[in-house]
């Protein structure tokens, strides 16, 4: 609990572009900080979720009360670095207790140079953003000693107020990798850690749109050698590669700016390459086969999300973070819909009808959240050995 947090921790404003304003104390590093402000409901990962390029340029509230308790560890990380723009949360517990803990969420924070309110009425938040929708906002955290004043608080409203809005925005070239490079890390299994791939079955070529760790860990586990490359390379270097399928990852922003993938992945999938795409590369498969997105009203971010298979008629568990979602309406006659959400029938999957590529909207490689969706990966696998017994 936060008994002592107002005497050690200085003052932070939370503030959101329709005026509505927050005082809380700063957690993470002083200064200001502003982006989309969306809510998270699951009850662990924060870790997971600040390093998950998919939140670069947005705020994330966290709705589970105490956050920080098992406090911060080098093996969880989804990215090098922080991507979250900012993070609110209610309660900071002042114990970390993890036997694989090596420093407190406090100061990952701030030594990650990222700005964090504490204290902060989070269910009222929550609801806010749920009956309005998802809005831009700026934390301002204060320096030890300075009091919250009312010029500090115009400030951080009109800091909320300025900045971009995510239509539009096309981020996948801002988080993506800028070469090359292979990987080869499984995944972890306790007391042992990271493993390794040695015996590769598949070669693959995975787009960075701002991929997570634990994706290409799962491809690796399941026999993929793979080679990562950046966001805005050409289909011709692609497929020069030789590889057996390509992999389009998650990533954030607006996928309609992301012209460069569009024509990539459109020429890809029309090549008959095994091809799988999840989150934002979901979106980029059914934009280059002619449908349409939209921006949410109300995003998905959390890892309690239900999702009907439409083919088996069974629901899966899912991890979702996503603020833009394809248009099921707007799927083009050689497209089928095999996934939708339980809770707003918004589309979460989809395949060719005429070529061996598909994708799903959620993240089913369960980092943070649960593994019921991960047999898409043995599916990509599947894809791939029947192209190569073909070939």
């Amino acid at each position: 609990m936060l008994l002592s947090l107002k005497g050690t921790f200085p003052s932070a404003i939370l503030a959101l572009a329709d005026g509505t304003v927050f005082i809380g104390n700063s957690i993470g590093a002083a200064g200001t900080t502003v982006g989309e402000v969306v809510f998270n409901t699951s009850l662990t990962g924060y870790q997971e979720i600040l390093t998950d390029p998919s939140y670069c340029q947005q705020i994330v509230t966290l709705t589970y009360p105490h956050i920080g308790n098992y406090g911060i560890n080098a093996e969880d990380i989804e990215a090098d670095k922080i991507h979250a723009a900012g993070l609110i949360i209610k309660n900071l517990p002042l114990l970390a207790s993890n036997f694989r803990s090596q420093e407190t969420l406090s100061d990952y924070l701030i030594r990650e140079k990222t700005v964090a309110i504490a204290n902060v009425d989070t269910r009222k938040l929550t609801r806010l953003l749920r009956d309005k929708g998802a809005q831009n906002g700026a934390i301002v955290g204060l320096a030890a000693g300075e009091e919250v004043s009312q010029a500090r608080i115009d400030e951080a409203v009109a800091a909320a107020k300025a900045a971009p809005s995510m239509k539009g925005l096309d981020l996948a070239k801002v988080v993506s990798t800028t070469k090359n490079y292979t990987w080869d890390q499984t995944e972890w299994v306790l007391g042992e850690g990271y493993g390794k791939q040695t015996e590769p079955r598949f070669n693959v070529v995975a787009y960075d749109f701002g991929v997570k760790y634990n994706i290409l860990r799962m491809l690796a586990e399941r026999g993929c050698k793979l080679t990562v490359v950046p966001a805005q390379t050409s289909a011709k270097d692609v497929l020069a590669m030789n590889p057996d399928g390509v992999f389009l990852s998650n990533g954030p922003g607006d996928p309609a700016p992301c012209e460069y993938a569009i024509a990539a992945v459109k020429d890809i999938v029309d090549s008959g390459m095994p091809t799988f795409g999840i989150c934002l590369g979901h979106q980029i498969m059914a934009l280059a086969a002619g449908a349409k997105s939209f921006k949410m009203d109300n995003s998905h971010h959390g890892a309690n999300h239900p999702v009907k298979d439409l083919d088996k008629g069974s629901v899966s568990i899912t991890s979702q973070n996503h603020g833009f979602a394809v248009d099921i309406e707007s799927l083009p006659a050689n497209l089928r819909a095999t996934h939708v959400s339980l809770f707003d029938g918004t589309l979460q999957g989809l395949e060719h009808k005429d070529k061996p590529a598909f994708s799903f909207q959620g993240h089913p490689e369960a980092s943070p959240g649960p593994h019921d969706i991960g047999y898409l990966f043995d599916r990509f696998t599947a894809l791939m050995a029947k192209a190569k017994e073909n070939k």
